[in-house]
């Protein structure tokens, strides 16, 4: 009996395993030939990331008065008052380039100190642009304010500064007899008496602030905003509390900073160049500018004296306006490198104007900020130089001399590819139009989406905050 037991019980288990092994080969079976392959979202390789309705910006344009954009640019083309900071100003000049009547939307001056700040036109002007022709916007422009995304402040602020300072009038830093200062008061208690602004305390409000001295009066009072400016330049301040007044490193962040501002490229004076129409270029090294600067541009003025009879050196003092373009554009096309350093501020119009030409930027500014960092990468097509080391004695030239052929090739063939992004002109004479969708309106709204999670932070940060609470500013260290 006990051997027909064991044998009874051997069988069962054979049985069992092989019930096991068939239940196992079954469940491969199925999950190899029956379920479906993963693939990856659709929304990870957009094809068309500017008219994704889940990869865009909801932009609400505050009403502001029109005497504060397209009527104030009306007002400067009405001037029969030139500029006084230029030999010759190609929008005040007897000539039939004023208006005989009034027009919904004027073109931007030409003049190129007022140019170079040009970004508030043509942000605006793709917000102003029927919804039909606006398909390649990054921007969906919302037209309840609860539905948005960021309130759009479109106050032509550099227009303003400039007029106030090629008057003459000398009154700029005051207030009486400012109208720069007027107009900066207007636009500031509109918005904030605005629900909007009080809901979030200005901090999803967008400025356009490409002028260094734009909005100058009420700084302080915008500051929670999101301000678009070519870079920080005129708005650092040192903080000599730091360490005893001994530190010149230490930058108080209080009014801008990378965390919640965007950094715009300046509109570029110089026309694109196209790969294709390059030619061989005899000169090293480029710059047309002014000598002699203020605080960090002062650099400038000893890189002068470092370089101006150097061989295979141009150092020509100028601006690309109507007499000097034709200038500017030769000596950039024929050039290899162009020489990019600080001036009264850390970055220029001139780099835009370099990468246009497709002269390779030698960028000399310890505290630069640029465009788009992040979605441009600057070292594939420019050389950066610490002022330290470009300051010794041929060294800089020496450095130049060494970059081979095959590299700068490969500099212009990046620079080629990345021109469109810093483009703003979408071809229309009144900016009104559809835009590039690679060029820089897009890129701005693209950073500024960027922000959106730090800005609703704050935002919830601030509504708990019992009243009356005191917070000192701090430093955001980037």
């Amino acid at each position: 009996m006990a051997i027909k037991g064991s044998t009874a019980t051997k069988t069962a288990k054979s049985l069992f395993l092989t019930f096991t092994v068939l239940l196992s080969l079954s469940f491969f079976i199925f999950f190899f030939c029956f379920t479906p392959p993963v693939t990856e979202p659709t929304n990870s390789l957009p094809q068309t990331p500017f008219l994704s309705s889940q990869n865009s910006i909801k932009v609400y344009v505050a009403n502001l008065p029109r005497s504060l954009n397209y009527g104030l640019l009306q007002q400067y083309w009405d001037s029969d008052h030139p500029d006084s900071r230029i030999p010759s100003d190609p929008d005040h000049q007897i000539s039939t380039t004023h208006f005989s009547k009034p027009t919904k939307y004027p073109p931007y001056p030409e003049n190129p100190l007022i140019k170079q700040y040009s970004a508030e036109y043509w942000i605006m002007g793709d917000l102003e642009a029927p919804q039909g022709m606006r398909t390649a916007s990054f921007a969906k422009r919302v037209f309840d304010v609860n539905e948005a995304d960021v309130v759009f402040v479109p106050f032509f602020a550099t227009l303003s500064a400039e007029m106030e300072l090629g008057s003459g009038s000398g009154a700029f830093k005051k207030k009486a007899g400012n109208g720069d200062y007027l107009r900066q008061k207007k636009v500031l208690d509109f918005v904030r008496n605005t629900d909007a602004w009080k809901r979030s305390g200005g901090r999803d409000h967008v400025f356009v602030l490409t002028d260094p001295v734009a909005m100058w009066h009420f700084r302080e009072e915008i500051a929670p905003a999101v301000l678009l400016v070519v870079d920080f330049g005129g708005w650092y301040r040192l903080d000599t509390k730091s360490s005893g007044g001994t530190s010149s490193d230490t930058i108080r962040h209080t009014q801008v900073s990378l965390l919640k501002d965007v950094i715009v490229p300046y509109t570029h004076l110089l026309p694109r160049l196209q790969l294709s129409e390059n030619h061989k270029r005899h000169t090293l090294l480029y710059f047309k500018g002014a000598k002699h600067r203020h605080r960090g541009g002062l650099v400038r003025e000893k890189l002068w004296d470092l370089l101006v009879n150097e061989p295979g050196v141009i150092m020509e003092e100028g601006f690309p306006n109507a007499t000097g373009r034709e200038q500017s554009i030769k000596g950039m096309r024929s050039s290899e490198f162009c020489l990019h350093p600080a001036g009264d501020t850390p970055t220029s119009c001139r780099l835009f104007d370099a990468i246009q030409s497709l002269c390779i930027p030698v960028i000399v500014s310890d505290n630069v900020e640029l465009p788009f960092e992040g979605m441009v990468d600057y070292t594939t097509f420019s050389v950066f130089v610490a002022v330290s080391d470009a300051l010794r004695p041929n060294w800089l030239v020496s450095h130049l001399r060494s970059i081979s052929e095959k590299l700068k090739n490969e500099f212009r063939q990046t620079m080629a590819k990345v021109q469109p992004v810093f483009v703003y002109d979408n071809g229309h004479p009144d900016g009104i139009g559809p835009i590039p969708p690679d060029g820089a309106v897009n890129h701005i709204w693209r950073k500024v989406h960027q922000k959106l999670p730090a800005i609703k932070e704050a935002i919830v940060r601030e509504k708990r905050k019992p009243a009356n609470t005191s917070i000192p500013l701090r430093c955001h260290c980037t």
